[in-house]
């Protein structure tokens, strides 16, 4: 007979919650900035939850662009113990920045060590990933304090940049 233990408090229910948020706030991104569609951003949330249920998120980048300026960013870091927070989503509408005047939204994951390349190729994944060496650091923007989405220890801090 085998036992298990597991030191994480939280469920796959936990980080579904937090994901809700998550992706209220993108399809708020994407509602106001007109730079991505709704169906786009329901996408990016489908995969950024399902690589986060398996723990192979360190974060998640989202950045407004208009042509190669950034113009609004958050960035999702995901924590699977000590999570706190319970920030309703918002506070993400961005300005008027449509497809058709050169908005686009780019998300940039970066990935637990626990995971590989192969691991990530089994998942259902709805977008086509694929390597990047974006800097992330959104040296023209100034960051602000944003909102904590956390259930039972999982969770996730969002930094803002305007």
């Amino acid at each position: 007979m085998s036992t298990y233990s597991s030191t994480s408090t939280y469920t796959v229910a936990d980080v579904e919650e937090v994901m809700c948020s998550v992706k209220a706030d993108l399809i708020m991104i994407a509602g106001s900035t007109k730079a991505m569609t709704e169906s786009d951003a329901a996408n990016y949330a489908h995969d950024i939850e399902v690589l986060a249920k398996k723990n192979y998120l360190k974060f998640a980048d989202v950045t407004l662009m208009n042509g190669s300026t950034e113009v609004r960013a958050v960035k999702y870091e995901f924590q699977t113990e000590g999570a706190t927070g319970t920030a309703r989503p918002g506070g993400v509408l961005w300005p008027l920045t449509p497809k058709d005047k050169g908005g686009w939204v780019r998300i940039h994951l970066r990935y637990t060590d626990s995971s590989s390349a192969e691991e990530r190729a089994k998942l259902p994944l709805k977008i086509s990933w694929v390597p990047a060496s974006t800097d992330v650091g959104h040296k023209g923007l100034a960051s602000s304090a944003g909102r904590n989405y956390s259930s039972n220890g999982f969770g996730t801090n969002r930094e803002d940049f305007s």
